[in-house]
């Protein structure tokens, strides 16, 4: 058997770029914007001073906005802390308040019964003590 060599001839087409070509230019200049974007960020040449004095009334107003903002934010915050220290307060001003009820009711039962035992003339006499229980013994 005889082998045959074809001779191919490789076209060299400079004008039609292969993928990784694209891509390793893509990274290239990726790479050159960030290094460019760094080297401005560090010497302050990001945003020009022209757009500052361009755009002055814009952003004093956005700052005195978000500003504003914070101090509101500051404030809601304050009134929160305020508003649940006065209702733990009320919590315990309701609660004496219950207490002291209970203390004058039981007065003015008391007080009344006195009055009434001693208009009647029954000659009952209030028990400091608890009445004692008696235990049969069988």
């Amino acid at each position: 058997m005889e082998k045959t060599k074809k001779n191919v001839k490789k076209s060299s087409n400079k004008s039609a770029p292969t993928a990784a070509t694209e891509a390793n230019s893509k990274k290239a200049k990726r790479g050159s914007l960030a290094g460019v974007w760094m080297r401005e960020m560090r010497y302050g040449e990001t945003v020009p001073v022209d757009f500052f004095t361009r755009n002055a009334w814009i952003l004093v107003i956005l700052l005195v906005a978000i500003l504003s903002l914070i101090g509101l934010r500051y404030k809601t915050k304050t009134k929160m802390a305020e508003i649940k220290s006065l209702e733990h307060q009320l919590e315990l001003a309701q609660s004496a308040k219950l207490r002291e009820k209970a203390d004058y009711m039981s007065l003015i039962r008391e007080t009344e019964m006195r009055r009434l035992v001693n208009e009647k003339r029954l000659g009952l006499v209030f028990q400091e003590q608890p009445p004692y229980e008696v235990e049969l013994s069988e």
